[in-house]
């Protein structure tokens, strides 16, 4: 087999993949002046300009004198034979077309166009006849600088003063202005930065994991330690380990709220912020931080699941914080998981992987069992922090009216803590103010009417919001089935209506609510998540988002309302998940040097997965856990894949689920069973009905394979959709 060039001359015949959904490679000749292997091109397709990657020699098997050449090669790093082989290895794996691999990898507008300018500014030669104080704070702002630039809205905040003041004083020649490029390196991080003093546990913890990063070979680590443990701390000095050797770190984080505090952590390490990539940066960032990464102007990237497909020079540490989170599964479009990936990339870059988790999933404690996985572990929390007390509220003992979700119990317990000037949190894991609003007179619940869900009531919003699709109407008044007026009553709790039970309990308690849809910005997020940090709120209302690693250093008691809600259905990840997630919120208690308690409310105290989070005993849980999904044959101990069909037609979906099921030749060839077709949980979203399969198969069944033989007969015409789902994590 012929080696591929990694040049290719000008006519010479190349491939080139584009973002286009043609699944294939697609010849052209390279254009004049020649072009590299990987090189980012534009190509003519049809009357359209379309951006491409030059993948490798042209196949040749279409009419060479109809061949186009490359319009122009693109001003960007040369894509990687790493890259190119993980977004291989990628689609391979999650069954995907290589061109959709590509448009994961190319997730930055722009990147074809010329290098765009912005207005920056340094000190003049000339000064002001006349002068003012605001004139003279930023000519000092600037001497203080040392002769660095600063943008119009740097130099304004600097010196305190308004944009206009700076633009008078560059109209003078006191204050030169120039344009310089958005696309500039980011600054410099500084390993050898003093760290902070590690504790025992950490410093062995830290050493192990330096060590491994400067084998320069590929390896991935479970770090395991209790909330507030210090994780963080650990896995930055293996990050400076990292940037010390010359090569690029990446972190993942689950949620964007959680990168204000950490970019405040790392520059505190190394002198320096890192760039960032997730859905709250700028366009002009997000191209910025590509095209750096890919020259290597840029050491760290600290991102969302994304940024695993950023074009990194020489990637040699990853690391995915809080590990178990559901978030880094990606639902939509391209069906991966970022924790699988992270460790596919690292595997072909010979870099190192850390897992970072006070709760791993199922799959990565049983890779650290085996020791696929080595495992580090912290066992006590960091300085004069001690881990929270764990109680039930045992709720068939509580005198509560119906109306009400706060027990006597935890309203003492809140009141204490009011008392004491210390912060409670109430945690509940459903968003709006009530998840049902039914009729009282025919018993209509509100449903959607493009989708087979109920209808949240979100009361700050004034409407009915639908979770699956996000369509949304007015409250009504009056029954859509009876016409029944002043009869629609909310049923169940949501953080909305906790916080109204709160207020009324304790009306002299500052409190803020903290839920994913209550923001309008992710800095909106952050900036709330920092007031009440520093001690903005006595009384914190909180969903998921609250479970995700933030720091309140006044928190001491958490409240479960409802510690009983994620164990009910058929998930088989459901003891697992509940399990994590009350450890996760109960963790947020007593970080600093005040004792925390951690009171869950529960009718099911006796229940196996709520006495192993009281006990602490996660050892016992673990093993528990995997004998029963070992006897299932369910992951880690089998494999699962979820097919997917849709459409606006109920027959045709149903149709071809039915064809499906009966010609499973290649699945029963490869020792594979399929379940179904039946209704999704949600049968119905966004006026697609949808319709489920699973197949099951022993774990080292080569399942992909016989997926694809499967599906190759079928061809989906019209409405017509089917998405395959590797390790699927929700069922919906």
């Amino acid at each position: 087999m012929a080696l591929t060039p990694s040049y290719f001359d000008e006519g010479a015949l190349i491939g080139v993949l584009t973002t286009q959904p043609l699944d294939r490679v697609l010849d052209y000749r390279a254009p004049e002046g020649g072009c590299h292997l990987g090189a980012f091109v534009e190509v003519p397709l049809g009357p359209r300009k379309v951006l491409g990657v030059v993948w490798g020699t042209g196949q040749g098997d279409y009419d060479i004198s109809k061949v186009r050449s490359v319009i122009r090669v693109l001003d960007a790093a040369p894509m990687r034979d790493e890259l190119r082989t993980f977004l291989e290895k990628a689609g391979a794996y999650t069954l995907t077309p290589l061109t959709a691999m590509l448009r994961l990898a190319t997730r930055a507008p722009g990147l074809g166009d010329p290098p765009s300018m912005r207005k920056i500014y340094r000190l003049g030669d000339t000064t002001p006849d006349r002068m003012t104080d605001a004139r003279t704070r930023v000519l000092d702002a600037l001497r203080d600088m040392g002769g660095l630039s600063l943008t119009l809205r740097e130099l304004a905040e600097a010196a305190g003063v308004t944009t206009s003041v700076v633009k008078g004083l560059a109209k003078l020649g006191a204050v030169r202005e120039e344009d310089s490029p958005r696309d500039t390196a980011f600054p410099v991080l500084d390993p050898s930065y003093p760290s902070k003093d590690l504790t025992n546990d950490q410093a062995t913890a830290s050493t192990q994991l330096r060590a491994a990063i400067a084998s320069r070979r590929y390896g991935t680590t479970l770090l395991k330690g209790v909330t507030g443990s210090g994780k963080t701390e650990v896995y930055l000095e293996a990050v400076a380990e990292c940037l010390s050797q010359g090569r690029q770190a990446l972190v993942l984080l689950p949620e964007i709220a959680l990168t204000a505090e950490f970019l405040t952590r790392v520059e505190a390490r190394f002198g320096a912020q890192p760039a960032e990539w997730h859905s709250g940066v700028t366009v002009t960032e997000r191209r910025r931080v590509w095209k750096m990464v890919g020259q290597g102007n840029a050491q760290l990237v600290v991102g969302a699941r994304s940024s695993l497909f950023l074009p990194f020079r020489d990637l040699g540490l990853i690391v995915v914080d809080e590990e178990h989170d559901t978030s880094y599964k990606q639902e939509d479009g391209v069906l991966y998981n970022a924790r699988d990936m992270a460790v596919l990339r690292a595997s072909i870059c010979d870099a190192q992987v850390i897992l970072a988790s006070a709760t791993p999933c199922l799959e990565t404690w049983a890779n650290a069992e085996s020791g696929k996985y080595a495992r580090l572990e912290l066992t006590s929390r960091f300085g004069d922090a001690i881990l929270p007390d764990m109680r039930a509220i045992d709720m068939r003992t509580e005198q509560l009216p119906g109306s009400s979700w706060i027990s006597p119990t935890l309203q003492r317990a809140v009141q204490q803590r009011l008392d004491q000037k210390e912060q409670s949190l109430l945690f509940i894991n459903r968003r709006g103010y009530a998840p049902v609003t039914i009729c009282r007179a025919c018993g209509y619940q509100i449903g959607c009417d493009h989708c087979d869900a109920r209808m949240v009531e979100h009361r700050f919003l004034k409407r009915l919001v639908c979770h699956q699709c996000g369509e949304t109407k007015p409250l009504p008044s009056v029954c859509p089935s009876c016409d029944a007026e002043d009869r629609l009553a909310a049923v169940g709790p949501g953080v909305e209506r906790l916080a109204e039970e709160a207020q009324t309990l304790f009306p002299d308690a500052r409190l803020a609510v903290l839920s994913s849809d209550m923001f309008g910005s992710a800095r909106a997020l952050k900036a709330e998540i920092e007031t009440i940090a520093s001690g903005g709120a006595d009384l914190i209302i909180g969903t998921q988002l609250v479970a995700k690693g933030h720091n309140f250093p006044l928190l001491t008691l958490v409240g479960v309302i409802d510690a009983d809600l994620g164990l009910q259905g058929s998930d088989l990840r459901a003891a697992e998940r509940t399990f994590q997630l009350m450890r996760q919120v109960a963790g947020r208690a007593g970080r600093a040097d005040k004792p925390g308690q951690a009171l869950l409310q529960t009718f099911q105290p006796e229940h196996p997965v709520i006495r192993s989070i009281l006990s602490g005993d996660e050892h016992s849980f673990w093993a528990a856990e995997a004998d029963e999904r070992r006897h299932a044959g369910v992951p880690p101990y089998g494999r699962l894949a979820g097919i997917i069909l849709s459409s606006t037609d109920v027959q045709e979906v149903f149709d071809l689920g039915n064809a499906l099921a009966r010609n499973d030749g290649p699945l029963r060839h490869a020792g594979a069973q399929v379940f179904g077709p039946a209704p999704a949980p949600i049968a119905r979203v966004r006026g697609r009905h949808r319709v489920r399969l699973l197949v099951k198969a022993p774990k080292g069944t080569p399942l992909q394979p016989a997926l694809a033989a499967w599906v190759a007969p079928f061809r989906l015409k019209g409405e017509l959709r089917m998405a395959i789902d590797i390790d699927p994590q929700s069922f919906y």
